[in-house]
């Protein structure tokens, strides 16, 4: 019996992949690469002998096992058989009593003769079928009539009786009925019977009274079953010479030979010394393999160490895409076990699940080999749910023999080279961020200063105006309020100007105690105009109890007006009715929150980092500094922007500042009493 090593298939890939894969567990050790020859492996060519040898001993119980069953088989046969004959056999000499019954009641009331009894029928059916005479005694037992005649009813043997009164009780004589008893077994016994057993009928001194032996010639002797026959039995036709004691004995012809002899012979004499040779041939192609397999660890091991040292994923795959082999540093890149790997299917656990269609398409590519040499980048997750870049490099797997039996993969970890070059691209950004705020910075500084003087000028006019008038006197009242009212805007411009100067020139902004629903009136009451025009209803909800705060109040009303005007904008689109709601209540023990919220389209997934971005503006026109220099001017008073969905549909701007403390108040007490004295 010789074994050859030859090429693997694809299956018998996988199996080595698998042996391969579950020694990154195990350590070879010396035992492993060089086999002890004192051990238990050198006798395993024995093993094929001892399993004949248990082989031949279980066929041969087998087969003793089954001859016994056979055995108890044939019996409980011979029984069933021996007992369906008896009952036939007494089924048939009860029809023949019932036949010689219906007789004599036929002859009952007519004149005793031989011509009233050859004139039934039943006598010609009845020695048609069993009966060899029929006789009619008179009460003294003497012949009145006998059919046939005495001289044609000659028989070899002993003959059997029944016997049948005629009239009332007897009155008119009796019938006798002489049967042959061989007659009877072959009439009443079937013709598969009588060719499987012989049948006989013997007396209590087992002496034979009938046998169907003379249809054939004597059976082997054989097992045999012995059953009573009960019933209207006699060898005379007087009550007292009734055969109570007979019985029916069935042997069987061609007993069951046994095969156990000729059998054991035959393995013993021809399996044995084969298995013999067998094993002695098995014995030294064993030796064959364990020096090849001894080879064959030395060389895994080598190979299984470089694999593990290497820092490239390495991963083998079927003409399917079902796993082969994965190293060790593929599995502590995807972080699953190669045992969970191993013949896996797509999609692989290590797959993305927001791109399971995208990679499995560029799956199939790749199996149908049109992935680029040049490799690939592609997105991956680890077990613990963070996400991998990899690089992944895929070449033909070829088999011994030459052929491809699927594809080897090299992946590489490219995710701490995507973050540096994410984080590179960022910080250019930013500080292309940076340079535009700096440049903005200074135009809107040298606005601020710029704008200063011509708001002074126009403020200092219209005071000269309004004191000309006042002095001239029976100045309309409406022109008088007109001028008022532009000399209080200017005086708010300047002061925003001067806020805002002051803020781009990273000062301090002027924190003083002040009452927010106030400030907050005085916001949108300068853009009650313009939200009339666009047919917006502003609503306020401003608790007059609400504590004071701590911040400049310009520029609160700034983030105020900012926020209802982008509510406006966003609305200008929307279908009325339009509605903004400003409120105002307690976050806590040391904040007010305000809230602005319209009707309208909300926020369209955007987040409030996005919005608030430098430069970012989801107007046409708008230049993207709005939100970001609210934030700004909120976390410059210790609060914080935030943005959401409001709650019956539309945006929601919130922002925080700080109440007033009591050291602060104190504090301002104290001020305020030294300044009156």
């Amino acid at each position: 019996m010789d074994i050859h090593i030859c090429g693997c298939t694809t299956g018998t890939a996988t199996r080595s992949a698998r042996r391969l894969s579950a020694m990154q567990a195990r350590p070879s050790t010396s035992d492993d690469a060089h086999p002890r020859r004192g051990g238990w492996r050198p006798l395993l060519w024995t093993l094929p002998l001892l399993l004949s040898l248990v082989f031949v001993a279980g066929v041969i119980a087998w087969v003793w096992a089954n001859e016994l069953a056979e055995r108890e088989l044939e019996r409980q046969t011979l029984i069933t058989d021996a007992l369906s004959t008896e009952a036939q056999l007494r089924n048939r000499i009860a029809e023949e009593a019932a036949l010689l019954r219906r007789l004599a009641t036929g002859l009952a009331g007519q004149h005793a003769g031989a011509e009233a009894l050859a004139a039934r029928p039943e006598v010609n059916v009845g020695l048609r079928r069993l009966w060899l005479s029929v006789t009619w005694l008179d009460g003294l037992n003497r012949q009145i009539a006998q059919l046939p005649t005495q001289g044609s009813t000659a028989s070899d043997g002993l003959s059997l009786h029944l016997v049948e009164p005629v009239g009332a009780e007897g009155r008119e004589g009796q019938l006798v009925v002489r049967y042959d008893p061989t007659l009877l077994l072959k009439n009443g016994v079937p013709w598969w019977l009588s060719r499987k057993y012989a049948v006989q009928m013997v007396d209590s001194a087992d002496l034979v009274i009938a046998s169907t032996e003379e249809l054939r010639p004597a059976p082997t002797p054989g097992p045999s079953y012995r059953v009573a026959l009960t019933g209207p039995l006699r060898t005379g036709p007087l009550a007292e010479a009734a055969l109570s004691d007979a019985a029916l004995v069935l042997t069987l012809r061609e007993p069951q030979p046994t095969a156990l002899k000729p059998l054991a012979l035959v393995l013993i004499a021809g399996f044995l010394p084969l298995s013999a040779v067998a094993s002695w041939l098995l014995r030294r192609q064993m030796r064959q393999v364990m020096k090849a397999e001894s080879a064959w660890r030395t060389e895994a091991a080598w190979r299984q160490a470089m694999e593990d040292s290497a820092l490239v994923g390495l991963r083998a795959r079927d003409a399917e895409g079902r796993l082969l082999y994965v190293n060790r540093t593929f599995c502590e890149l995807v972080g699953w076990p190669a045992e969970a790997l191993l013949g896996l299917t797509p999609p692989m656990p290590y797959w993305p699940p927001d791109a399971i269609e995208e990679v499995a398409r560029r799956n199939r590519r790749t199996l149908a080999g049109e992935a680029p040499r040049e490799g690939y980048e592609a997105r991956w997750r680890h077990r613990d749910g963070h996400a991998i870049e990899v690089l992944v490099f895929e070449s033909p797997l070829v088999d011994a023999a030459g052929q491809q039996i699927g594809w080897m993969g090299s992946i590489l970890d490219i995710t701490e080279r995507k973050r540096l070059e994410e984080r590179e691209r960022r910080q250019v950004e930013t500080q292309a961020h940076n340079a535009r705020l700096t440049m903005l910075g200074e135009v809107a500084s040298t606005l601020a200063h710029e704008l200063n003087q011509p708001l002074t000028a126009i403020a200092s006019y219209n005071a000269g105006v309004l004191n000309s008038l006042e002095r001239q006197g029976g100045a309309d009242p409406v022109v008088m309020g007109a001028l008022q009212r532009l000399g209080q805007q200017a005086a708010q411009a300047g002061r925003v100007v001067q806020r805002i100067r002051e803020f781009l020139t990273r000062r301090e902004p002027q924190r003083e105690r002040c009452a927010l629903p106030g400030v907050i009136a005085d916001a949108v009451s300068l853009l009650a105009k313009e939200l009339a025009r666009s047919r917006v209803e502003l609503k306020l909800q401003l608790d007059p109890d609400l504590p004071d705060v701590v911040a400049d109040a310009v520029l609160v009303e700034q983030v105020v007006i900012n926020l209802v005007r982008n509510a406006a904008d966003a609305l200008s689109a929307h279908p009325e009715p339009r509605r903004i709601e400003v409120s105002a209540r307690r976050a806590g023990e040391r904040f007010v929150r305000i809230d602005v919220q319209d009707n309208g389209p909300g926020l369209q997934g955007l987040t409030a980092e996005q919005l608030c971005a430098p430069f970012y503006s989801t107007k046409r026109e708008g230049m993207g500094m709005g939100l970001a220099i609210c934030r700004s001017i909120v976390e410059a008073h210790q609060g914080l922007l935030d943005a959401g969905e409001a709650a019956g549909g539309g945006a929601r701007f919130s922002f925080s500042l700080p109440l007033v403390r009591a050291d602060q108040d104190n504090q301002g007490d104290e001020e305020e009493a030294l300044s009156d004295v």
